[in-house]
């Protein structure tokens, strides 16, 4: 089979790909442009520029503008580490307020910038999230594991439905509602919606008496 030619402007042969601190350097530029402008408007002529390179440059290491940007949402140099301080709530606050939390406004920047994505191309939807939202899905979920382990939480909570529940109430405040929470507020999440919903002793509907 004859190999595809490269995409216009970039330049075919045996050039070394690009790596290391220069490969991060164009990845934070894409972060900089898809914050700037959105998904839609990304072009792999803009993160060029930004990133002082050329064109040929980015497709010798990406095939286009979809696998640059998950490239670059996973390189983002600091991983929000998962809590663990022995106290529900503790690790609650620690994992969604602060950097790489629900109050990183870069974070919320990058996740509203790939929205429109999300919706219509379908194969860039399935990467996002699997590769980015995954992660964050899983440590939510390990969390509440944790606390059951512990007995902070009823045996019997769907941890599939409690988990997403704080980031579904915060992310609804920024993106429907046009607010931007901080900590207080996730705070208040927390403590009045998220532990009494899980707490040992709660009432499950199965328990509760028969309203005649």
């Amino acid at each position: 089979m004859t190999p595809a030619p490269p995409p216009p402007g970039a330049e075919g042969g045996t050039r070394p790909r690009v790596e290391g601190e220069r490969e991060q350097e164009i990845l934070d530029a894409t972060l900089d442009v898809l914050v700037d402008v959105g998904y839609d408007r990304l072009t792999m002529d803009a993160v060029a520029s930004a990133a002082h390179a050329s064109k040929a440059t980015l497709y010798r290491r990406w095939t286009g503008k979809a696998v640059l940007v998950i490239d670059a949402l996973l390189s983002q140099k600091e991983p929000h580490a998962l809590p663990d301080t022995g106290s529900l709530r503790e690790d609650l606050l620690g994992a969604f307020c602060g950097m790489g939390g629900l109050t990183d406004q870069r974070q919320i920047a990058i996740l509203g910038s790939v929205i429109t994505a999300i919706a219509r191309d379908e194969d860039f939807a399935t990467v996002f999230r699997r590769d980015f939202i995954g992660p964050k899905a899983a440590m939510a979920e390990e969390i509440f594991h944790r606390a059951r382990t512990r007995g902070e939480i009823r045996a019997d909570l769907d941890l599939d439905l409690i988990a997403p529940a704080l980031p579904g109430i915060v992310l609804h405040r920024i993106f429907m509602l046009g607010e931007s929470p901080d900590s207080g507020f996730i705070t208040e999440v927390v403590d009045q919606i998220i532990l009494p919903a899980v707490a040992v002793g709660q009432p499950t509907p199965a328990s509760n008496p028969d309203h005649s």
